[in-house]
C-alpha cells in the first residue's frame, strides 16, 4: 500500500515537473517539440562533426603548405650552399690575383721585349688570364669600377679627388678591384671618387 502511494507520488511529482517546461511552450508547438527532440538532437551532432571536418580539412592544409615552404627553404638553402662554398676560398685567393697584377704591372716595357724575360713575361700574363678563367668558371666576375657612378654597395670610396673633366661622385681612380661571387658581393672595389674642384 505505502509502496503504491510513493509510485504515485513520483508519478505526480514528474508530471508537475514536465508541465512546468512545458508551460512555457505553446499548445500546438508541444507534440512537434517531443517529436523534433532526436531530430534536433542528430542535427546538433552533424553540425558538429561537419565543423570538426572543416577544422581537420584546413589543419591538414596548412600542414601541406607548411611541408612545402620547408622543402623550398630546405632546397634554397642547398643551392645557396652549392653556389656559395668557394666564397671563403675565393677571398683568400683574391690576393694572389691582386699580387700577381701588381707584379705584371710593375713589368717595365723596355724589360718585356727582352729575350731574356719574354718567357717570364708570357708565363705571368698567361698565369693572369688562367686565373681570371678560373674565376669566371665559379661565378666570380670583376666589378666594374672607373667611370661608374660610385655604388655603395659593390664600391668603396677612399678619397674624394678633385676633378674638372669627371661629374661629382664618379670613379676616377680605383686602388683594388673589386668583386661578385654570382650576385653577391665578394670584396667592394676601393676606389677614389671625382668632386668639384672648389668643393
Amino acid at each position: 500500500m505505502n509502496g503504491e502511494k510513493t509510485e504515485d507520488m513520483m508519478t505526480d511529482a514528474l508530471s508537475e515537473d514536465a508541465e512546468r517546461e512545458l508551460a512555457g511552450v505553446p499548445e500546438n508547438l508541444r507534440e512537434e517539440t517531443a517529436e523534433d527532440a532526436p531530430e534536433l538532437a542528430e542535427h546538433d551532432r552533424i553540425a558538429e562533426l561537419e565543423a570538426q571536418l572543416e577544422a581537420a580539412k584546413q589543419d591538414v592544409l596548412y600542414a601541406k603548405a607548411e611541408e612545402q615552404n620547408t622543402r623550398r627553404r630546405l632546397e634554397q638553402d642547398r643551392q645557396n650552399a652549392s653556389a656559395y662554398a668557394a666564397t671563403g676560398f675565393a677571398r683568400d685567393i683574391l690576393s694572389v690575383a691582386d699580387n700577381l697584377e701588381r707584379a705584371l704591372t710593375a713589368i717595365p716595357e723596355e724589360l718585356r721585349g727582352d729575350d731574356q724575360f719574354k718567357g717570364l713575361v708570357a708565363g705571368l700574363d698567361a698565369t693572369g688570364k688562367e686565373i681570371e678563367t678560373v674565376f669566371r668558371k665559379h661565378g666570380i666576375e670583376r666589378i666594374e669600377a672607373i667611370g661608374e657612378p660610385l655604388d655603395p654597395n659593390r664600391h668603396q670610396a677612399m678619397i674624394e679627388i678633385p676633378s674638372d673633366e669627371a661629374e661629382p661622385g664618379i670613379i676616377v681612380q680605383e686602388m683594388q678591384r673589386g668583386y661578385m661571387i654570382k650576385d653577391r658581393l665578394l670584396r667592394p672595389a676601393l676606389v677614389g671618387v671625382a668632386k668639384a674642384p672648389n668643393a
